[in-house]
């Protein structure tokens, strides 16, 4: 995780992007996200890319290609410097992902490249099918194009979803890990490389006024929402196969959850970060039924616009029985959070798009305010947005003007936009430049992954067979998820924090 006070252009390297014709690739990787280091210097003077894809084209094509997308979001960009010392490091190789036949040729090409430039330094992104990650390093390693020397690294970066459930993940671990060693593998979640994510740590352990209030003793409660305004649109295939559950808790959400409640570590270094965060996990309760709610996003109107119901979407069955919506309560087993509850959920086609994490403290004592007629006051909450703005607020009591004393809440908000007059990135930027310095803080260890399948495994069967907890609640696209997830935190005497 790099010091943007030091940061420097990365070692040189080829960055191999498997499915570079994808939406992720083409979208947020290529353009913006390298676009946006080479504009700020942080790609080396000898990089290249080298696209590979099933896809009719050349590297002439896909060069237009990268342009058309580069000028979605920045028109002035694809005619700038920048632009033209970028284009020319883009190249393409058509080949089947499962054909021996592309990795041989993407050898000759990287060869050729080590003979010119004297670059051995390979990066290989895996922006494909999860069915994919497998059979492409098992290629990698057959073609000899993990093997490192002192003259030269290789590395992996890994896309999500890694695995399907448990089982899956350990044998993908297995797979993988029978090819590369540990320290080569980067399994990737993008959430990670937000700035507002990342200054969680600096939130709790550079700030002495945090820190030791960060236990039991002090905060009541956390709450954790990734809510999306989209609905499944032409991924039913894929989502009814996954579902909320799977496609974001045991990433995003439990990410977001081992920053918060993790212990400090010795230093900033990767082994340290990763296992305060994997005892997290490791200390999570298992779950019961009345813990969990599952829903379902019926017809509706999302931004004032008509949205059908989930089971009415292209590739979704008329009956699928899959939740887009999912609302868990956590207790984690440790000194610092025994008896604190963490509130997670997350659904699709909801009232707003937010990601956001609140911590309410204990209410102070009433006894100053009782004789001034004051018997509630609202507890202080430091709430961290990470999307669709980057914020941090602190919400505390003052005095309404006035004679009489009246008591409301009030926030202090700092925003990263207005205060560094940081222009928006996608997150990607961080963690690619992090890999090629070889820097794993940000991604996530074999042991973490199977950690977090570990906890959701038990839902995931009773799911299946149809045990308590499996029920599907039916919720109307635009609202704020279905009522039996406000009962959740209703039997606590806890209310969520409104997504709109």
């Amino acid at each position: 995780m790099a010091d943007d006070s030091e940061a420097r252009p990365a070692p040189p390297c080829t960055l191999v992007i498997f499915g570079v014709m994808g939406d992720l690739a083409r979208r947020l990787l290529v353009a913006p996200a390298l676009y946006n280091l080479a504009a700020e210097k942080l790609l080396p003077e000898k990089f290249a890319l080298v696209g590979i894809a099933r896809a009719a084209a050349d590297t002439d094509s896909f060069r237009r290609d990268v342009r058309e997308s580069l000028s979605e979001f920045a028109p002035a960009a694809s005619a700038n410097e920048t632009w033209r010392w970028f284009e020319e490091r883009l190249h393409y190789l058509r080949g089947d992902f499962e054909a021996a036949e592309t990795y041989e040729a993407l050898a000759k090409w990287l060869a050729k490249r080590e003979a010119r430039d004297g670059v051995r330094n390979a990066l290989f992104y895996l922006a494909t099918p999860p069915d994919l990650f497998g059979p492409i390093v098992a290629r990698l390693g057959q073609a000899g194009l993990t093997r490192e020397d002192p003259g030269g690294w290789r590395r992996v970066i890994i896309e999500k979803p890694f695995g399907t459930d448990l089982k899956s993940a350990q044998a993908l671990n297995r797979e993988i890990l029978s090819v590369l060693d540990e320290n080569q593998i980067y399994r990737i979640d993008h959430y990670l490389g937000k700035e507002t994510v990342q200054n969680i740590m600096v939130l709790r352990f550079a700030n002495a006024i945090f820190e030791p209030i960060w236990n039991r003793d002090h905060i009541d409660h956390v709450q954790i929402t990734v809510a999306e305004t989209v609905g499944v649109e032409h991924r039913g295939k894929f989502y009814d196969a996954t579902g909320a559950l799977r496609d974001m808790v045991p990433t995003h959400l439990f990410q977001l959850l081992s920053l918060i409640a993790m212990e400090p570590a010795t230093c900033l270094d990767p082994d340290p970060m990763r296992f305060e965060k994997v005892k997290v996990l490791n200390a999570v309760q298992m779950f019961s039924g009345p813990s969990v709610v599952r829903g379902q996003y019926g017809a509706g109107t999302v931004n004032g616009r008509a949205v059908e119901a989930y089971r009415g979407s292209p590739d979704v069955p008329p009956e699928s029985p899959t939740e887009t919506f999912v609302a868990l309560k956590l207790l984690i087993d440790s000194w610092r959070w025994a008896g604190v509850p963490f509130y997670l959920r997350t659904g699709k086609s909801m009232t707003a798009r937010k990601t956001e994490i609140a911590v309410q403290f204990k209410r102070a004592p009433l006894a100053l305010f009782r004789d001034a007629g004051i018997d509630h006051m609202r507890a202080n909450v430091l709430s961290l947005c990470i999307q669709p703005c980057e914020t941090a607020s602190l919400r505390f009591s003052a005095k309404i003007p006035g004679p009489a004393m009246r008591i409301a809440p009030v926030e202090m908000t700092f925003d990263y936009r207005d205060h560094f007059n940081a222009a928006p990135r996608t997150g990607y930027e961080t963690l690619v430049y992090d890999c090629m310095n070889g820097d794993a803080t940000l991604f996530r260890r074999a042991d973490e992954i199977e950690a977090g399948w570990r906890i959701v495994q038990p839902l995931l069967d009773a799911w299946s067979a149809g045990t308590a907890g499996s029920e599907l609640h039916t919720y109307a696209a635009g609202s704020a998820g279905p009522a039996e997830a406000d009962t959740l935190l209703g039997r606590d005497g806890r209310q969520w924090r409104p997504i709109a």
